[in-house]
């Protein structure tokens, strides 16, 4: 145990030193009055070190997420590929006439998410574009994009577009009382792949 210790120290300490450039490149041993190269490591500091650096970043992307809560389920209803090349345009005219291109579409994926009173899907993002119909209650949707907050309500019966490839936003039920009850398409979806995509919060909406 205490050798353990001693090696963990000792790897902490090399992974904060820069190893001297080796003079030609195939040498092995280290230059005189500098540390190793990462040629002699030991292996088993080597695994030690990637191992700290996965964990690291593994900490790093759960600090920077921002989870949902309030959510009462979110069912996958339906996944599936497009059996021939389909390239998706999707134009949409509110005041910016923007398009929305996913060439080579993927997977498609049908969920249906039901927020609680207060419930709220935290920051986020998905591959390709997405289309929302809201079935009951009253969704809020709030933009990561520009330095203020911008945000708009939908209500039963009215659906909406979102651009996807890394358009970040936040849908959330404001309502004390009443459930919200939405049916979300996902296109361009990678096979096998993730429909979202956790994102930090942009600071320009508060929580």
């Amino acid at each position: 145990m205490f050798r353990f210790l001693a090696n963990l120290k000792r790897s902490f300490a090399l992974v904060h030193v820069v190893p001297a450039l080796a003079q030609t490149s195939n040498q092995i041993e280290p230059q005189a009055g500098t540390w190793k190269t990462w040629a002699t490591w030991p292996r088993r500091q080597l695994a030690l070190v990637a191992v700290i650096t996965v964990l690291a970043g593994a900490v790093t992307a759960v600090v920077r997420a921002t989870p949902a809560s309030g959510i009462l389920s979110g069912t996958v209803m339906a996944r599936a590929s497009f059996q021939d090349p389909v390239d998706i345009k999707i134009k949409v005219n509110d005041g910016r006439r923007e398009v929305f291109h996913a060439p080579n579409a993927g997977e498609t994926v049908m969920q249906q998410i039901i927020f609680g009173p207060g419930g709220q899907s935290g920051w986020h993002s998905h591959p390709g574009p997405a289309v929302i119909l809201v079935k009951s209650g009253v969704l809020t949707f709030f933009s990561g994009e520009g330095a203020g907050c911008t945000s708009r309500s939908y209500s039963s019966g009215q659906a909406l577009v979102d651009s996807g490839q890394g358009h970040v936003h936040r849908a959330a039920n404001l309502s004390g009382t009443e459930n919200v009850e939405v049916w979300v398409t996902y296109f361009a979806v990678p096979p096998g792949g993730a429909f979202r995509i956790d994102a930090a919060n942009p600071g320009n909406c508060g929580s």
